[in-house]
């Protein structure tokens, strides 16, 4: 089997990994679908249907974050930016939707939707890596100021616009370097074509890093430790998440231009991000007053709770992209 693989393209083995994937997540949403029907056998169990449930929403998320990345691989590098685009785009107006924003700002919103996002994303279709990791912190982060203090309000000035600066800086910012993935090159490691599998590797570690949390702050049932940020958040599940990632990011390096320990290490970077900044975004929406950016019943964006789906891919795709390209020279 491993010669066969070794045969195929590079465009043949990426294919062939998201044909596992997607036949892996047929069988898993088959099987809790079948699951459902012990309703009608024993409806009294709550705490199992509600783990069902909250199963099932992983499920949903996994499906979602498979679907995009399989559209960004088939439909090449451009349309991949456009993709991403997109979805730092509505990500955006989830997290400012969700911010009171007044009149003085309506001009800082036109320069970060229709300016700032797509000049960052061109800046990553177009490889120009040194600019593209300092305009959103640097340049952005000036001008900004300038366009809301031309607006002559200066009513919580600053809180306004850290407001939407953190906006940008989280789902434009962080989104963008997902992409930016597919433009690594790794010279001397014949790894040309494969860049896909790193987009596939630093999901499924971030996913199993927040899927193994959830699953053991459901049965731990350990008091949490920042109850002030978040109800269910405890450090000891937060660690074996962050371990449980790292493992398969170990047992994935076939995959990578990397060796065992270092997509170990990589993945556990990863993983620390992803997690922090997971947590980051509930003391956001517990500040907002909200238990999530969109609920599912009504969505107040349209995105259905997009941002809730990728928050933590947001702090873990700029931290592991750039301890990529610092240790690898890529």
């Amino acid at each position: 089997m491993n010669r066969y693989l070794r045969s195929l393209s590079s465009t043949e083995q990426v294919a062939a990994l998201f044909i596992v994937v997607f036949g892996l997540l047929v069988i898993a949403s088959v099987t809790a679908f079948l699951f459902t029907f012990r309703r009608s056998i024993d409806s009294r169990d709550e705490a199992w249907h509600a783990e069902l449930s909250d199963f099932r929403d992983l499920l949903a998320t996994s499906w979602f974050m498979v679907v995009v990345f399989w559209l960004a691989w088939a439909t090449g590098d451009t349309m991949a930016n456009i993709l991403f685009g997109l979805i730092a785009f509505f990500a955006l107006r989830e997290f400012i939707t969700l911010s009171p924003t007044r009149r003085g700002d309506h001009r800082s919103l036109v320069l970060a939707f229709f300016a700032v996002l797509p000049i960052q994303f061109w800046l990553v279709a177009t490889r120009h890596f040194d600019l593209f990791t300092v305009f959103i912190p640097v340049y952005v982060f000036l001008a900004l100021p300038v366009v809301s203090a031309l607006s002559g309000d200066t009513q919580r000035f600053l809180e306004r616009n850290a407001k939407l600066q953190w906006g940008i800086m989280v789902c434009v910012y962080g989104v963008s370097h997902v992409p930016a993935l597919l433009l690594l090159q790794f010279p001397g490691r014949n790894y040309e074509g494969k860049q896909a599998f790193l987009v596939f590797f630093l999901v499924l570690v971030v996913q199993t890093c927040m899927l193994v949390q959830h699953l053991l702050t459901q049965r731990l049932k350990r008091p949490p430790s920042l109850p002030a940020v978040s109800a269910s958040f405890n450090w000891e599940s937060c660690g074996l998440g962050v371990l449980a990632g790292s493992a398969v990011g170990g047992l994935l390096s076939f995959i990578t231009p990397f060796k065992p320990g270092q997509a170990l290490g990589l993945a556990f970077v990863a993983c620390v991000a992803g997690a922090l900044g997971h947590l980051v975004m509930k003391a956001l929406k517990r500040d907002r007053g909200v238990t999530a950016w969109g609920q599912r019943e009504l969505s107040v964006t349209g995105a259905n709770g997009l941002l809730d789906r990728v928050d933590a891919l947001c702090f873990a795709a700029p931290i592991f992209i750039h301890s990529v390209r610092w240790y690898f020279r890529a």
